[in-house]
């Protein structure tokens, strides 16, 4: 089998060992079982648990960002309006992490907890995502107003905002089976884009 392929297999296994046992608790052993390789062929190939982990993060986070770009790019490309570019980026986000609730564990519940460099590593992911969501943002601001009222500041906040409920709401999501990936994104567009559009054409809410 070439080395590539029987990597990848290893690293199948090594995502849903740490997915569902955690990152401690998973053993090399039973990854290699997993996987149908030796347990020293597994350390030939990857070193060492940690480098193993943080393949896996770094496998699973490019994935995740390139099904959210892909989702959004179709119907960028057809010059559609930035609302639709969202909705579509986050369904293919909701679906990507419904279909790959292992690998969304090893990044959002895993490696966010077992310090550096695994920390640095999801860090880098969301930033990417987060910059996609506020060109996006951005982009409707433009879209709405030739000289948008919204600050970039603003639009940072929004951006975070927006990626972290979609964060919390994919976790939700996972342990209900209930939930499909197009309702996880209709809620949090209702949630969000109404309120971002109140923003765009001056309505914004103040305490009394």
């Amino acid at each position: 089998m070439p080395r590539a392929v029987r990597e990848q297999q290893m690293l199948d296994a090594a995502v849903r060992t740490f997915g569902q046992r955690g990152y401690r608790a998973a053993s090399m052993d039973e990854i290699a079982e997993l996987a149908g390789v030796s347990k020293p062929l597994v350390y030939l190939y990857l070193n060492s648990k940690e480098e193993l982990f943080s393949a896996c993060i770094r496998r699973e986070a490019d994935a995740l960002v390139a099904a959210v770009r892909e989702g959004a790019s179709g119907v960028a490309a057809a010059g559609e309006p930035a609302d639709r570019q969202l909705w579509d980026g986050l369904r293919a986000f909701f679906t990507h992490t419904a279909e790959r609730p292992d690998g969304w564990a090893v990044l959002h519940s895993q490696a966010r907890t077992q310090g550096e460099p695994f920390a640095a590593e999801v860090a880098a992911m969301r930033e990417e995502i987060v910059a996609f969501v506020t060109s996006l943002i951005a982009d409707a601001a433009r879209s709405a107003h030739g000289d948008p009222s919204l600050r970039d500041r603003e639009v940072a906040g929004l951006a975070q905002a927006l990626v972290g409920a979609a964060e919390s709401l994919a976790g939700w999501a996972n342990t209900d089976g209930s939930v499909s990936a197009r309702e996880a994104a209709a809620t949090l567009m209702n949630f969000a884009w109404a309120g971002l559009g109140g923003l765009m054409e001056g309505r914004r809410w103040a305490p009394a």
